[in-house]
């Protein structure tokens, strides 16, 4: 045995497993991978096939082109955010500050592949992913979304300030041609208040859970003209959700307008009120209309409100001095359009006051109360204007918009 192992020369060196993996494991210089997806493929049911092309295996190199070929849209922008990626949003605003409103028209978009609300964060070629119907429908089509546009003003109550355009189904590039309208925008909102417009994709039909939005862009309506209609086709950013910081100093870009900072504001604002008032010569009264709210702080647990108007002349006595409206169910921004008359001479009404308050009706208890408003000769601001207005000139209706108080009016006797 020992002749063996001379004449064969020495013995083979064992090598340890953690040896072997650290020997030779470097393929070489480093190379980018363009899509992970290529080389971690998975399968789909409803995938349309990748449109790279290409050696999928990562031990091959890839072989250079000897010209230059055009960059494809199934390459991601590296480190960027990949606002093209997501689309683009054609709409128009228009501040009409005669009437004190702002028209949002949304006219059509373009929805990027891989813009889907499951796919957020992945580049723009991510494979689709297959959506769950219920029995009696038809599974939608590779590609196509079923979209709608849903505006928001911020800061303020989302719900309030919430509104959306008609569902366009089975398409990436949906045609609205549909105006949106914030009734009680005035110059100081457009100062500080920025519109959100969130490009969703509607779960009714695709998912059982609420999806987030595919895409949102802000503009600051400080940039409007009043009466002048402005035009934007403006690329769709990524929806993000993040905690409000503690410092405020510290937080960058738009992250100022988040759901908690929503939250805060929106109580502190507790909505406003349009109201008409009109001293009738021939009647000899004040006619009181009662047009319509915008912007009600939600009071029931559902996160909105059943708001009715009530109207009382102090001092006064009788029924007569007392009115209130019809209730509007489960809105935040009801329609009324109701007009009331108390009688009596100019002389008499300039040293009363006319108490506004609007009320969240519940069946069975007591009545939440969400804001009011007083008018007399003693009031500052918009409120003596069109008080004194309306007292000094016969037969001129005068509306104007007044800001809710979250305080109960207290009045002596």
């Amino acid at each position: 045995m020992a002749g063996t192992v001379a004449a064969g020369g020495r013995r083979p060196q064992r090598v340890s497993m953690q040896e072997h993996m650290a020997i030779d494991v470097s393929p070489g210089p480093i190379r980018p991978i363009h899509l992970i997806s290529d080389y971690f493929p998975h399968f789909y049911p409803f995938a349309e096939p990748s449109l790279c092309t290409g050696d999928l295996h990562p031990a091959v190199a890839p072989t250079i082109p000897s010209a230059p070929q055009p960059q494809s849209d199934c390459q991601p922008e590296g480190d960027s955010d990949d606002s093209t990626a997501l689309g683009t949003l054609k709409f128009t605003l228009l501040f009409d500050a005669d009437n004190s409103a702002l028209h949002c028209t949304a006219h059509c978009a373009k929805v990027r592949m891989g813009a889907g609300s499951l796919g957020q964060g992945a580049g723009p070629q991510a494979y689709p992913i297959p959506t769950v119907c219920p029995q009696g429908l038809k599974s939608p089509a590779s590609g196509s979304v079923d979209t709608y546009v849903k505006a928001n003003l911020l800061p303020g109550p989302s719900k309030a300030s919430q509104l959306r355009t008609r569902t366009v189904r089975g398409t990436r590039g949906p045609i609205w041609e549909e105006t949106l309208t914030y009734h009680g925008f005035t110059r100081q909102d457009a100062g500080h208040k920025t519109l959100r417009l969130c490009v969703c994709e509607d779960p009714r039909l695709r998912r059982r859970w609420r999806a987030p939005p595919l895409g949102e862009l802000r503009v600051p309506l400080r940039k409007l003209v009043p009466n002048r209609a402005r035009s934007f086709d403006i690329c769709l950013e990524k929806w993000r959700l993040t905690k409000r910081p503690k410092s405020l100093d510290t937080t960058r870009g738009m992250s100022l307008y988040e759901e908690e900072v929503e939250a805060e504001v929106a109580g502190e604002e507790r909505g406003r009120i349009l109201l008409s008032l009109c001293y009738s010569s021939q009647q000899g009264g004040l006619l009181v209309g009662v047009l319509r709210c915008a912007h009600l702080a939600p009071m029931d647990a559902n996160g909105y409100s059943d708001p009715f108007v009530r109207l009382f002349l102090h001092p006064n006595s009788g029924k007569k001095s007392k009115y209130k409206t019809s209730v509007r169910k489960k809105t935040l921004n009801p329609e009324f359009n109701e007009e009331f008359f108390y009688a009596g001479p100019r002389e008499d009404l300039a040293q009363k006051t006319l108490l506004v308050s609007v009320w969240d009706y519940d069946l069975g208890t007591a009545n939440d109360f969400i804001g009011g408003v007083q008018l007399n000769s003693c009031a500052s601001g918009e409120r003596l204007r069109h008080w004194r207005e309306c007292l000094g000139h016969s037969d001129h209706r005068l509306e104007l918009w007044h800001l809710l108080d979250g305080t109960p009016p207290q009045l002596s006797n």
